[in-house]
């Protein structure tokens, strides 16, 4: 059926399966980043909570690498980290002022790092709501086409029979077909994975407040 279409409908049937393959890449890449994230996650607020120091914390956070809130820990750390060596050339060890330069800065660098987490949890979802609003309409295209070329062929054959009409009417919807086929699984991830990346961003927001409050409690003045 496929070698039987006409030169517009094959590629378009060419560029579906490309959005198709490359849409199943994504949603197999993301269920296993996403389902990483979640995993090391957990463990890391058990092992958070469980801590009693940043520096024991900071030593460990390789163990959870594929977790979105290590990198907001290492980040935020290592800004209050700064600020305590800047406390420390001041004869003020272990104090951070909370006005501007201070917790605020802590503050920054954890928006900075939420940023940036966000943005690589996102990356390629773009492509799979893209393929999800696009292939219905391109397969249509290519079934319009079809139809188009079948009924040009009834009208230099000179009969309107249905063992005439069918097979050229049958071909053109293959192109609507696949890119059913293309987009169903792309918009179904796309939704998927914006439900899990939006628990992901409300546990680093939760985790940043948290982290701020330590500081503020044991570090502020």
């Amino acid at each position: 059926m496929f070698a039987s279409t006409g030169l517009v409908v094959k590629l378009v049937l060419i560029v579906l399966i490309y959005f198709s393959v490359v849409s199943w890449g994504i949603i197999f890449y993301k269920l296993l980043q996403v389902y990483r994230a979640n995993n090391a996650s957990e463990r890391f607020l058990e092992f958070f909570w469980k801590s009693k120091r940043f520096d024991a914390i900071g030593s460990q956070v390789d163990r959870f690498n594929h977790s979105p809130l290590t990198v907001l820990f290492t980040e935020g750390y290592a800004e209050l980290r700064r600020l305590q060596e800047t406390g420390e050339q001041k004869a003020e060890p272990n104090i951070i002022s909370t006005d501007l330069g201070g917790i605020d800065n802590i503050s920054r660098a954890l928006r900075r790092a939420t940023t940036s987490e966000i943005t690589r949890l996102e990356k390629y979802l773009t492509f799979l709501a893209t393929t999800g609003s696009t292939a219905p309409f391109i397969g249509l295209f290519g079934t319009v086409w079809g139809i188009m070329t079948a009924f040009q062929g009834i009208g230099q054959s000179g009969s309107a029979s249905l063992a005439v009409v069918a097979p050229g009417i049958a071909e053109a919807l293959i192109a609507t077909a696949i890119g059913l086929v293309a987009a169903i699984p792309a918009v179904m991830g796309y939704n998927h994975f914006q439900q899990k990346i939006k628990v992901l961003i409300s546990e680093m927001d939760s985790f940043s407040t948290e982290f701020l409050n330590i500081v503020q409690r044991n570090f502020g003045r």
